[in-house]
């Protein structure tokens, strides 16, 4: 017998060996009632794969490469979100969360087994070239993606700042695929930006959920005093950490739950409560959502919707109501585990469902303010006009990326003239 195969099957051996020395130890119990169990019997049966394959299968493969394999299969047969990493794939998975990379800027899942984008990140080359959520990578360089893991999907679409790439997409609205090539840049994403809108009504928009976003909300909503409306902007927001959701949530409510999460283990049952210091109340809220709001996102939106506290506009979010943790290996590698699900203060699971707006707004372009009739000419626009005199309120300075946003946004802009409404129905209310 060749050296390569003793070794081979001495490993073999000892991991048998263990496996079946931790299963005894964990279900002795099981074992007594029942030598030949079922779990016993696959053992048995995944063993006697490994010697065969080992055996007589055409060239020879290292031990490391099946023991790999098979847990990858393992967990293929689990939720779109569990998964094996290998040493090289859990670096690559840290490096995506905790620092810039080049790539396209792409939140990418399996639907149906198929490489699906979940949401293109704002501003990002996938976004600017108009990949939209619920596209279906099919090719990546003219490589089929079936069968493709989502982290080989991940290492075939990172590259180098400047360097291009072709996907071929399949898009419901298509009558067949297309494809589309496009130049990486380094993915560093800043979590939330705000701006006024208007005087007195604040936008805020956060992309994902970072380990300082609520600071940050935090921090826009003390330089906005004396709020009449905020509209919080959770588009193509494909989620993070579920502690900063917890608190991004809190801070526009007082009391009662946000989430809670429900798993097999009792330390995954948890209850996250909300707490009245700290929150910021007095104005109404519009929070925005797409098909591109999941995870962490759906979170903050639920918990708004469950509490009445603001109004859900948009479109159907994506669904993802689970709970994963990373745990890491003895040689470097990692198993990312769906651990849990979370639910709705009312008690909603969302999984698969997403959430339903209050009410549904689709995306649309604006009307021309020409077809409207709406190019007049006002005093101030006459030559020699007088300046006005008396008590002159000096509004807030409004950027020029603001009104352009609201002159672009359809669903932005519908989100406004809500809150505004809001307003006036109050002011009457006070009058009469």
């Amino acid at each position: 017998m060749k050296k390569y195969h003793i070794i081979s099957i001495i490993a073999i051996a000892v991991i048998l060996s263990i496996t079946t020395a931790l299963f005894m130890f964990n279900n002795t119990h099981l074992l007594r009632a029942a030598p030949n169990s079922s779990i016993y019997q696959q053992l048995e049966k995944f063993t006697d794969c490994l010697q065969i394959i080992e055996k007589d299968y055409v060239e020879k493969v290292p031990p490391k490469k099946l023991i790999e394999g098979a847990i990858k299969g393992m967990t293929s047969v689990l939720d779109p979100h569990s998964t094996y990493l290998t040493k090289e794939e859990y670096k690559e998975m840290q490096i995506s969360t905790t620092g810039s990379f080049g790539g396209l800027g792409i939140e990418i899942g399996l639907r149906d087994g198929v490489l699906t984008v979940i949401t293109p990140i704002e501003g990002t080359p996938a976004f600017k070239a108009g990949i939209k959520p619920g596209d279906k990578i099919i090719k990546i360089e003219g490589k089929s993606t079936t069968d493709m893991s989502l982290h080989e999907a991940v290492k075939l679409m990172r590259g180098p700042k400047g360097t291009k790439i072709t996907i071929t997409i399949l898009r419901k609205t298509e009558e067949k695929p297309f494809e589309v090539t496009i130049k990486r840049d380094i993915i560093h994403i800043q979590s939330v930006k705000s701006m006024y809108l208007e005087p007195g009504y604040a936008y805020i928009r956060v992309r994902n959920f970072q380990s300082d976003t609520a600071e940050s909300i935090e921090k826009a909503l003390r330089k906005m005093p004396s709020l009449k409306g905020l509209i919080l902007d959770l588009r193509y927001n494909p989620g993070g950490l579920l502690e900063q959701a917890v608190e991004v949530s809190d801070l526009f409510i007082t009391k009662g739950k946000i989430v809670y999460t429900d798993g097999r283990r009792p330390e995954e049952r948890k209850t996250f409560m909300a707490h009245a210091p700290g929150t910021f109340t007095g104005f109404p809220m519009v929070v925005l959502i797409n098909g591109g709001t999941a995870s962490a996102a759906e979170i903050v939106a639920g918990a708004l919707q469950d509490h009445n506290r603001a109004v859900i506009v948009g479109t159907r979010s994506f669904g993802k109501a689970s709970v994963q943790t990373i745990r890491p290996l003895s040689d470097g590698s990692a198993l990312k585990l769906t651990v849990a699900r979370y639910y709705t203060p009312s008690g909603r699971s969302i999984q698969a469902m997403g959430i339903v707006p209050d009410i549904k707004v689709a995306q649309i372009l604006p009307p021309k303010a020409s077809t409207q009739g709406g190019n007049f000419i006002r005093e101030k626009d006459l030559k020699h006009h007088l300046k006005p005199q008396g008590k002159v309120t000096k509004g807030i300075t409004i950027s020029k990326k603001a009104k352009d946003m609201l002159k672009s946004d359809y669903q932005l802009k519908y989100a406004l003239d809500l809150l505004k409404t809001w307003e006036i129905f109050n002011s009457s209310k006070k009058a009469a």
